[in-house]
């Protein structure tokens, strides 16, 4: 691959009004009927003031599904250099589609309902939405797609109504003294997640006016062949680590442990994410990309909670690429953790923010703790003049 792929447009879409703290609960409903014990120590320590929900709070009824979130980012894409019927690719990254099949680009294409294109969807945790920029600026590399899209929605809210956890709290009525309430992997995620989508335009040259990104790498880690299961859902983790999935339970099960449950092994999460997600796979960065933290102007930070920030920052002094915090951009307190949306929302934002500066160079980070990845992503701001 001899070409080069620019971001010349970014979007994000978040639905409805802004959901502060203390109006949470009310919207997602409370589990047995009684508040949760593990909300206000986790909203305390992941920092996160306001997100936004699919969910009407007046009807309780979503106003979106996760493909009409990101059909929505997509078109706010278009301005007077482009319009969607150039689109010649569509890659979609998501952690839950609405359905198991068809793929998630394919409904997000029927959202859209444009002519015939290649479609492609990508799955993970929070690595599914730099999979499809990557695919994206490959197929724009390769010089087979001029006009590439790339998206990342998500859709947790749904997931995480009170009603969906019901049916595990009746079934272990009997060890409601000893854990009155769910187990701390599956509540503390309801306070951490929230909806949103976001969308890059990928072209083989940088936009005819204002600045573009252009791409110059994207490093990714998978290091599954060390660590089990840390972030899972439509499954169970059994005492050897291996997950029980979905189809090896009855449908009765899949209510009574709440199987389709968003879940967390917190132990292994503080236990192994900084060693993989930023050490192990910065000394990569190092080695393949001999990049230095003095080169880096931006650094795009995509993490789940306050409470990482600072573990973050030490795992890169342990690695000797320090960057100091005032060249951090995160809107995670404000715009809420929307997982595999994140690094487009937060880059949408800094993008038409005014701050970045023609031949400045950002770096975004991104973990995931599905089974323990992650990647970097390296861009150079330019123009027309000097693309």
């Amino acid at each position: 691959m001899t070409g080069t792929a620019y971001i010349t447009n970014l979007s994000s879409f978040l639905p409805g009004a802004p959901v502060s703290n203390d109006d949470m609960e009310s919207i997602l409903g409370m589990v047995g009927g009684k508040p949760s014990r593990a909300r206000r120590m986790v909203l305390r320590s992941n920092g996160i003031t306001a997100r936004h929900y699919v969910i009407d709070p007046a009807t309780g009824v979503p106003t979106h599904t996760n493909a009409a979130l990101a059909a929505e980012a997509i078109r706010r894409l278009q301005n007077g250099a482009f319009s969607l019927e150039q689109m010649d690719l569509l890659a979609c990254g998501t952690s839950i589609p609405d359905q198991v099949l068809p793929n998630h680009a394919s409904m997000i294409h029927g959202e859209l309902g444009t002519r015939p294109i290649e479609a492609i969807a990508t799955a993970g945790v929070c690595l599914a939405g730099i999979s499809a920029l990557k695919y994206a600026c490959m197929g724009v590399k390769s010089g087979e797609f001029s006009h590439a899209v790339a998206s990342a929605s998500e859709l947790p809210s749904s997931m995480l109504r009170a009603r969906y956890f019901e049916s595990e709290i009746e079934s272990k009525v009997a060890d409601l003294d000893v854990r009155p309430e769910l187990a701390f992997e599956k509540d503390f995620l309801r306070w951490m997640l929230s909806d949103g989508a976001g969308a890059m335009l990928v072209e083989p040259a940088p936009a005819a006016e204002g600045l573009s990104l252009r791409v110059d790498w994207i490093l990714d880690r998978s290091y599954a062949g060390e660590v089990e299961a840390c972030m899972y859902a439509g499954a169970e983790k059994q005492a050897d680590g291996k997950l029980r999935g979905w189809l090896e339970h009855t449908p009765q099960e899949w209510l009574g442990h709440s199987i389709f449950a968003i879940k967390q092994d917190v132990k292994q999460l503080n236990a192994n994410v900084i060693h993989y997600t930023v050490e192990r796979t910065l000394q990569a960065v190092q080695q393949c990309k001999g990049l230095k933290a003095d080169d880096v102007d931006w650094f795009v930070p995509h993490y789940s909670s306050q409470y990482f920030r600072d573990k973050v920052y030490a795992g890169m002094k342990r690695v000797g690429f320090e960057i100091p915090c005032e060249r951090w951009f995160t809107n995670l307190t404000t715009k809420g953790n929307t997982g595999s949306a994140a690094i487009y929302i937060m880059l949408d934002e800094l993008f038409h923010s005014g701050r970045i500066q023609r031949g400045q160079r950002v770096l975004c980070y991104i973990p995931e703790s599905g089974r323990m990845s992650s990647a970097f992503m390296h861009l150079t701001a330019c123009d027309a003049t000097n693309g």
